[in-house]
């Protein structure tokens, strides 16, 4: 699994001109998923999020995770995160998981975060056209794969 986490003081997913989802202070997560990912990666990826200590503290200091900002989060299903350039100049997206296996993935990470956070989460529409807004704070960006855990 590969995650791009974005620290936001909103965000917001419109689908068909309608906003589906919507956070204020929180997590924008995209996520995507491959052939090999596992229960394991689930759990692990849930936690390292759920966790990260990228939120400002009294002294201006990045030492505080969303759980304990109670932050909102917002789950995002990605297939382009797995684009390999290495030939040409279009992207094969030949490690991403078919939908078969991507969607229960998707749904058990969402869980998941669900459990390790204590609350609903806000979420895309799988497989959807969605138009992602958002406001990103820092900017913080952090990129997360569970087959490079560094």
């Amino acid at each position: 699994m590969r995650a791009v986490i974005q620290r936001v003081k909103y965000a917001s997913i419109t689908i068909d001109e309608k906003i589906k989802s919507s956070i204020q202070i929180g997590l924008l997560i995209l996520i995507g998923i491959e052939d090999s990912d596992l229960a394991e990666d689930i759990e692990w990826l849930s936690t390292k999020i759920s966790n990260l200590r990228i939120f400002n503290d009294e002294k201006g200091v990045m030492n505080l995770s969303v759980k304990e900002i109670k932050g909102e989060v917002i789950v995002v299903s990605q297939f382009t995160l797995h684009a390999s350039t290495k030939k040409g100049n279009r992207p094969s997206y030949i490690r991403s998981a078919k939908s078969e296996i991507a969607i229960p993935l998707y749904e058990k990470f969402i869980h998941q975060m669900e459990f390790d956070l204590g609350k609903k989460i806000q979420t895309g529409t799988f497989g959807a056209d969605m138009k992602v807004e958002l406001l990103n704070d820092g900017p913080v960006t952090i990129i997360i794969d569970t087959k490079q855990k560094e």
